[in-house]
């Protein structure tokens, strides 16, 4: 492997071309995530219609069914819609910590050189919608400022699917800087819940908790994959998590801390993480995540005051976190960078593309729902909230669209110019499956 750390007097270049293994896994993460991102619209657009519609009485009554009234001892007698927001998040979290802890041991943020970047600009696209949501709210006070890190996170899925799906000749380093960038804002979006958003918090199950994750580490450090010994202590970890008042998703990112990153064998061609990466990623994907947002996002409008809820400063400050905060965050913060060290953008890439990925970045929609429904118990601040979502990751989703598309067919003309420079010269047309 050759060093590609630039010579000194150099300036090293932002979003350079990653290696081929590091590519082969990004190909692989957003194939994935556009099929998941493509099931959590759908569940979204159904709850939203259902909510809406004549029957929307039925879709409230599902959500809030209790599947085991008698787990009040455990405090596990839940409703549908915290099943779906405690429960199966938990299994998403768990991917996230794989991700995240395969990115710390064997991929770009391994590196401080590298990292720096997409932890600054992930940092920034916190920090800025997070004032922007309390200027707004500071006024109103009380309640209100309970929903300040509502417009700090971005949804992967989503975010993923809109760039494949919009941006097929984009650099593939504008590619790789919103899925570390993602990753280190799932990051920082969980120390957010574990850290602010805990209530009546109980140390001892929390301590008791470190029991069965220790031997799911053990295990699994040992490369013992047995489903039947796994599973029951991820779900002892996630019970005594939950009864300690921590959101009981950080007992999945936890499990996924304890997984082996690097291959155990010489013979082994992908490292536990990645295997398990690959064999959860779907169901969560295809399923928690989907039915979460189903749950999630069935807000009613129904007989509402459009104009009360549109001038609601809970409602403006995430909208304005999410669609100015994020661009404000991550392209400030992006430029501030290279403004003020040697670092420089890769030539591949133009301002104008890391404002679309930045506008990108302002969709919110899963952690953003999570953090909503932690922050708010009154039901008609939290339909407030999912509406503001739902509008501003809409909002970001469509500039982010706007931009990103001209900036793909400039690069397209460009692939399409190279390729037939390429013929005419004799050369062997190396892009030619590219672009069909």
């Amino acid at each position: 492997m050759t060093d590609r750390t630039p010579p000194p007097g150099r300036a090293r270049r932002l979003f350079s071309r990653t290696s081929w293994p590091e590519a082969r896994f990004l190909a692989d993460v957003l194939r994935t995530e556009t099929f998941g991102g493509g099931l959590l619209l759908l569940g979204a657009v159904i709850a939203l219609l259902w909510a809406n519609s004549p029957w929307g009485d039925s879709y409230t009554n599902l959500a809030s069914w209790v599947p085991w009234p008698g787990g009040s001892d455990l405090h596990l007698n839940l409703d549908l819609a915290t099943w779906a927001a405690d429960g199966l998040l938990a299994i998403f979290f768990f991917v996230v910590g794989l991700e995240l802890k395969r990115e710390f041991v064997a991929g770009d943020l391994r590196d401080p050189r590298r990292a720096a970047l997409p932890v600054v600009a992930a940092v920034g696209g916190m920090i800025v919608p997070a004032l922007i949501y309390v200027g707004i709210n500071l006024s109103a006070g009380g309640e209100n400022l309970r929903g300040w890190a509502i417009p700090t996170a971005t949804d992967i899925a989503f975010a993923l699917a809109v760039l494949a799906v919009i941006g097929s000749h984009l650099p593939q380093g504008l590619r790789a800087f919103l899925l570390t960038l993602a990753v280190v804002d799932d990051l920082l979006a969980i120390t957010v819940i574990a850290i602010f958003y805990t209530g009546d918090f109980k140390l001892m199950p929390l301590l008791l908790a470190l029991l069965p994750i220790a031997l799911f580490g053990l295990l699994v450090q040992r490369r013992k994959t047995w489903w039947w010994a796994l599973i029951p202590l991820a779900l002892v970890a996630w019970t005594l998590v939950h009864e300690s008042g921590v959101h009981a998703t950080v007992a999945g990112v936890l499990l996924g801390f304890t997984v082996p990153v690097l291959r155990g064998r010489e013979g082994d061609k992908h490292g536990l993480a990645e295997h398990l990466e690959h064999r959860w990623r779907p169901i969560s994907a295809g399923f928690a995540v989907p039915v979460f947002a189903f749950f999630a996002a069935g807000v009613s409008l129904r007989g509402a005051d459009l104009g009360a809820v549109i001038t609601d400063p809970i409602v403006v400050g995430i909208v304005a976190g999410l669609v100015l905060g994020k661009v404000i965050g991550i392209f400030g913060s992006t430029f501030l960078l290279a403004r003020f060290t040697r670092a420089e953008l890769d030539r591949d890439i133009t301002w104008t593309d890391l404002l679309g990925v930045s506008l990108l970045a302002g969709i919110g929609f899963t952690v953003s729902l999570l953090i909503g429904e932690l922050a708010f118990d009154s039901s008609a601040a939290d339909d407030n909230v999912k509406a503001a979502v739902l509008s501003g990751s809409l909002i970001a989703a469509l500039l982010a669209s706007v931009v990103l598309t001209r900036r793909n067919k400039a690069y397209r003309r460009i692939a399409v110019k190279e390729r037939v420079d390429s013929n005419r010269d004799g050369v062997p047309d190396v892009y030619q499956h590219r672009d069909d």
